[in-house]
């Protein structure tokens, strides 16, 4: 299936693992349409691991828990769907899932056509114990061709951490989104490290097959199974900023139930969506460091010599001419930093300026002096969406 932005949903791993039922899920879609999530554009209610049974059926089938999906699978979908929505599933590339239940190695035709008949709209495909022996395209086309002719159109998020360099391969397997990253924790520090990781990989991102730099923690602070140390709300909005500057999908992965009105403020920020999700999905790029690019590079090697690890400035030119522009502050210290509207293309020549709404507050602030000035917290953002004005 060919989806043209970055998917949207909630998923359920990060905050309740294998402690997930059928009320819970249906309590969550219930929640995402009557709070306005559905609005947003978050449409995809996933379950993740743990929802089957250990052992398969007499015809090779998955067999979800029926003490924890006691109605079925078809049953859920139909519920998800009647709200308008759509439903994602899990299953793994090896022959057990990260969590030790049934996965899809050797039953790929078998388990797509169960997804189908349910229902799936979207399947998180991990890549937990698949056999050494066969590298990961395989697997993934495997799957991908599965899907492809089990008579329904179904996402194949793959999930293979950036194992192999999927990056360099996953574009030809017919996936739709690709894990670049490890697994995300509710902590600074994984924040931090994911969005430090991903400046080497943007050039990688693309529509038909977007770069998932994993689920959102916002609104954990500290609860779930992934739940560590939580986070400050400036660092939850940088980690969501930098979610939809990079263009991830934008997966929740608190208990939208019970997370409190900052929170639901960060994951509903129409303006960082729209940038998110904007039908051009051109990729970003550094404004605030030399473009000194790798003449000479071999393989996967990086695009850029260096990058601004500490204190990114970065753009996207959007499909109406405007342009994203956000700064993040990844150091401990309170830091000053700027850029030249040189870098965007719109030096003195061009008679051009930029008129900057701030995505938080939405004030508005003409650029003086052809230099965008930045004074940041530590673990700190700014992002703006920046029109083009004369001067």
């Amino acid at each position: 299936m060919f989806i043209n932005t970055p998917p949207m949903g909630w998923n359920s791993w990060n905050t309740f693992a294998e402690q997930i039922n059928e009320k819970l899920v249906m309590e969550t879609a219930d929640f995402i349409v009557e709070n306005g999530y559905k609005d947003c554009g978050y449409e995809y209610v996933i379950i993740d691991d743990c929802w089957s049974l250990h052992d398969r059926n007499a015809d090779g089938e998955i067999v979800p828990d029926p003490e924890k999906f006691p109605h079925g699978m078809k049953y859920l979908a139909d519920y998800i769907h009647s709200k308008g929505l759509k439903f994602g599933m899990y299953s793994c590339a090896g022959p057990l899932t990260c969590a030790g239940y049934p996965g899809s190695y050797d039953h790929e035709f078998v388990d797509a056509k169960c997804f189908a008949r349910w229902g799936v709209d979207y399947l998180k495909y991990d890549y937990c114990f698949h056999p050494e022996s066969t590298q990961g395209h395989y697997l993934y086309k495997r799957m991908a061709i599965a899907l492809a002719n089990s008579g329904r159109d179904i996402v194949l998020a793959a999930c293979s951490w950036g194992a192999e360099n999927t990056k360099t391969w996953i574009k030809e397997t017919g996936a739709d989104t690709f894990r670049s990253t490890g697994d995300i924790v509710d902590s600074w520090e994984s924040i931090k490290d994911l969005c430090v990781s991903q400046m080497k990989v943007a050039e990688y991102n693309g529509r038909g097959c977007f770069n998932d730099m994993d689920m959102l923690v916002v609104g954990m602070n500290g609860k779930g199974h992934v739940g560590l140390t939580g986070c400050t709300t400036e660092e939850y909005k940088t980690h969501f900023a930098f979610w939809a500057l990079m263009g991830s999908p934008l997966i929740i992965g608190c208990d939208l139930r019970n997370v409190d009105q900052t929170a639901h403020d960060i994951l509903k920020n129409k303006m960082l969506i729209a940038i998110d999700q904007d039908a051009a999905y051109r990729q970003p790029f550094f404004i605030n460091w030399a473009r000194r690019e790798n003449t000479h590079r071999v393989g996967d090697q990086p695009l850029l010599e260096y990058y601004p690890t500490e204190n990114p400035i970065m753009a996207r030119i959007l499909s109406n001419g405007d342009v994203a522009i956000g700064a993040f502050n990844f150091s401990d210290q309170r830091r000053t930093f700027s850029a030249q509207l040189d870098s965007l293309g719109l030096g003195e020549c061009t008679g051009k300026t930029l008129e900057l709404t701030d995505v938080w507050t939405g004030e508005k602030q003409i650029v003086p002096h052809s230099t965008i000035t930045v004074n940041l917290d530590a673990h700190q953002c700014t992002v703006y969406r920046a029109s083009v004005v004369d001067k």
